[in-house]
């Protein structure tokens, strides 16, 4: 399969085709940052790619409707698929380990995930705090609820789980960044606000992994 040459900067996403400010992503302020797994263990963010080239995409927090609804199209890509690539897809959060089963119950996401609850990684990669939305700005095409009802939805999952707590930073914006094998980072791309996410077969193209064809999805509604 054909695949687009490495990038190292942000894709211009605007239906205008106005380029977004250029993201440099330096591995080495982050590659000794710890991660935690489901159990709580903790390992350096180096690992993640160490070996192989690895999609790490960040999340905003485990609540968010718009995080649930990507995560469970990204738990559609076929693991063979990966194998065969010879590509790890990774999910982080920044919640307490103690939130990764019930979401992954929950969203049916089978692949690799941790947590960086104290956002080091989020803050020294320069992911936003807050929200900027712009009228020509790209939304995602994996999420399906309207705000509204995504939130209210939100809202009640945190009012029913065990621990009543946001499972990380309401304000915190996540992204996404190709890396590896080593320390190499291939593409990155920072979320301006929750629906600013890179569309799952742009990076699935970008890191030579076969597309998944999400036709048979519900389309977004606003209400």
């Amino acid at each position: 399969m054909a695949t687009s040459p490495p990038v190292t900067q942000q894709i211009p996403r605007n239906q205008q085709g106005a380029p977004k400010p250029p993201v440099n992503v330096n591995f080495s302020d982050v590659e000794n940052c710890l991660v935690q797994d489901r159990h709580g263990n903790r390992i350096p963010f180096r690992s993640l790619c160490q070996e192989n080239k690895s999609i790490i995409v960040f999340v905003r927090n485990f609540l968010c409707y718009t995080c649930k609804e990507y995560v469970e199209d990204l738990s559609k890509v076929p693991n063979k698929s990966l194998v065969g690539a010879d590509v790890r897809l990774i999910v982080i959060g920044q919640s307490s380990p103690c939130h990764i089963e019930p979401f992954c119950a929950l969203t049916g996401y089978p692949h690799e995930i941790y947590v960086d609850p104290e956002r080091r990684i989020y803050n020294k990669l320069g992911m936003r705090r807050g929200e900027e939305f712009v009228e020509s700005a790209f939304l995602s095409p994996h999420v399906k609820s309207s705000m509204l009802g995504g939130s209210m939805r939100s809202m009640w999952r945190a009012m029913t789980s065990p621990a009543f707590d946001f499972q990380g930073d309401p304000l915190q914006q996540g992204g996404a960044i190709i890396a590896g094998p080593g320390s190499e980072v291939h593409f990155a791309h920072f979320d301006m606000n929750r629906l600013d996410h890179m569309p799952i077969n742009w990076l699935l193209q970008l890191a030579g992994v076969d597309t998944v064809d999400f036709s048979d999805q519900p389309k977004i509604i606003h209400v």
